[in-house]
């Protein structure tokens, strides 16, 4: 028999009124058929927020289910949810993949955030507090990312009133007009900032699957590194997963049949070897 597959998704941002899942069973078919399911960062938020009760039942809920579940799943930490996990990375197929969230490619987080200035001071102070040589290494450099994400709280996305959610998330994603400016920016970096992390941090790696930007896609870089960023659960692109088997990397579009998220189309495949 075949190994199965390990799948990589990212993005759920479960419980915010942007996301597509309402209930945690929808995604309950993605578990199936593979050896183990990968959240890779902003699964929920965990940031202080409007209702840190609310907050709090709702790490219970995901931990409690995915934890019940028959396949394995991991949670990997992203900026939404920075402390859900101490995990912040993995390697896979002996270190040719590399998994991420993607946040740590830029220094001030988000950089269309309101906080983008405010951010980018938080992780100065994080990577100084770091020991000698830390801010060298990758593990360094995710854990002062961490710290820093811990100590934004939640905007748009802790807010339950539907006039003042949308209020709130124009304020916080397309205004001033600029902002629009900077995620295109962002969008058009990610890839090659994906990769130099890579080539930097892990020599090894021929790929990097990210999240973070929300932007679904499969990028061939200058560097030899193909970047896999598996989108979001969030309009209106989509989410994608990446599929780490024993011999290929296949990326999928996630679909939706009545309410449950399934695996589909494939997009791409590559050869691990």
């Amino acid at each position: 028999m075949a190994a199965l597959p390990i799948r990589i998704v990212s993005d759920v941002h479960f419980a915010e009124r942007a996301s597509r899942v309402r209930a945690l069973s929808q995604l309950r078919p993605l578990a199936d058929g593979v050896s183990t399911l990968i959240f890779n960062g902003d699964t929920m938020d965990t940031r202080p927020g409007q209702d840190n009760e609310r907050t709090a039942r709702i790490r219970r809920e995901v931990l409690d289910y995915f934890g019940s579940c028959a396949t394995p799943v991991v949670f990997l930490t992203g900026n939404h949810d920075p402390d859900l996990t101490p995990q912040h990375s993995m390697e896979l197929a002996s270190g040719r993949v590399l998994v991420t969230h993607g946040d740590v490619l830029f220094d001030n987080i988000v950089p269309w955030s309101t906080e983008a200035k405010v951010m980018r001071l938080k992780v100065i102070q994080a990577l100084a507090a770091l020991p000698e040589d830390g801010s060298s290494r990758l593990e360094g450099r995710l854990d002062a990312f961490r710290c820093a994400a811990a100590s934004i709280h939640q905007r748009h996305q802790s807010e339950q009133d539907t006039l003042r959610y949308a209020i709130r998330l124009a304020g916080d994603t397309v205004w001033p007009p600029n902002r629009v400016l900077k995620i295109l920016r962002a969008w058009r970096e990610a890839p090659g900032r994906a990769a130099a992390l890579a080539r930097r941090h892990r020599p090894k790696a021929k790929f990097i699957v990210i999240g973070h930007t929300h932007r679904p896609g499969v990028w061939r870089t200058a560097l030899g590194i193909v970047v896999v960023n598996t989108g979001s659960f969030c309009r209106p692109f989509g989410a994608m997963a990446a599929e780490v088997g024993p011999c290929t990397l296949i990326v999928r579009r996630i679909v939706q049949k009545g309410a449950d998220f399934h695996p589909g189309a494939k997009v791409a495949e590559f050869p691990l070897s």
